[in-house]
């Protein structure tokens, strides 16, 4: 392998620019190509990232690596063919549909000694780090993410394209495994649920409610975190968060053990983080940040979001409370 990582890209759609413009700025790797079925998109995005169109079939034939930023329905079937291809590969979330699927393309990355990373972005947010270095294991979490109607993305439900991230990152403080969930969603301006809230328990007796929406008048995304030790919130939009715990800050009035520490963060690119993680991995065997069984993970849990949803929905239709949907 040279010592620029030669990437290919599958998908030009709106995320897929993002990845082919900062793909063209990279030093430690060289964009050979994108391709995508719609071919004045191909062209328009191709010609401002500086590379050819290609077919799926050239990129596979001269790239070292491959990004998959196509519609969530199609991340398994390149991702698959990818890895048979004896290609490194970075897959937008969600891994894949189904379980097996995502069992499988795990099969094939260690099978071929390939890379296989999943591009749950949050991870390598400055937020992320901000949250992680100043809040041990957590009893209750509470995390909202809301913002409004945009068509891109309904290709799935808000938990695939939303939720998802809050369950990444909840999965990874957590450190344990999921035991329950309670859930609720609804379609309103989709054919998918576009609002959800879910209330999972894991094994350790945390709890988590993370509510999504993609339908809200405004956007919002807030994280809170009780522990032992103290008390954390988050403010990710306004880049803020506040620390109530013994030993730090101010003093709190009436609790002198207690102190409260306010402080920021200074947000960098995360998606040049991703990508420059990727090629760390693809060329200097760097571990894999988020890997395939973290995709996974993130899948299950989704799926067990999705599944009590569904049976929320059934029971509220029995009911009466709410109308049958017509399919």
């Amino acid at each position: 392998m040279s010592e620029r990582l030669q990437v290919g890209l599958i998908g030009a759609g709106h995320f897929g620019r993002y990845h082919a413009l900062k793909l063209a700025g990279a030093t430690r790797a060289r964009l050979v190509g994108l391709a995508d079925p719609n071919p004045a998109r191909a062209k328009e995005v191709a010609w401002e990232a500086g590379c050819p169109v290609k077919s799926v079939e050239e990129i596979l034939a001269e790239a070292d690596a491959v990004i998959i930023a196509a519609p969530a329905e199609y991340h398994y079937e390149h991702a698959a063919r990818a890895l048979r291809a004896g290609k490194h590969v970075l897959v937008e979330k969600p891994i894949a549909a189904t379980l097996a699927q995502a069992d499988e393309l795990i099969g094939l990355a260690a099978q071929a000694g390939r890379v296989l990373q999943v591009g749950h972005l949050e991870r390598f947010s400055a937020a992320h780090g901000a949250l992680s270095s100043r809040m041990g294991r957590p009893l209750y979490i509470e995390a909202v993410r809301i913002a409004p109607f945009k068509p891109r993305g309904t290709d799935v439900s808000v938990i695939l394209d939303l939720m998802i991230h809050d369950l990444d990152l909840i999965l990874t403080l957590a450190d344990s495994e999921v035991v329950s969930v309670d859930a609720v969603g609804a379609p309103v301006a989709s054919t998918f649920d576009d609002i959800a809230n879910a209330r999972i328990r894991f094994a350790s007796g945390a709890v988590a409610t993370i509510t999504a929406s993609r339908i809200s008048l405004k956007t919002e995304r807030k994280m809170r975190i009780f522990s032992q030790t103290g008390y954390l919130t988050v403010d990710f939009s306004a880049r803020k968060l506040t620390l109530v715990g013994r030993g730090i800050g101010v003093k709190v009035p009436g609790f002198p053990e207690f102190g409260i520490e306010q402080a920021g963060w200074q947000d960098h690119d995360a998606l040049s983080a991703e990508h420059e993680a990727f090629f760390a991995a693809c060329l200097d065997g760097a571990p894999v940040v988020v890997d395939g069984l973290a995709g996974k993970h993130a899948l299950a849990a989704a799926l067990m979001v999705s599944a009590s949803i569904a049976e929320s929905r059934a029971m509220a239709e029995a009911s009466g409370l709410i109308p049958t949907l017509s399919l």
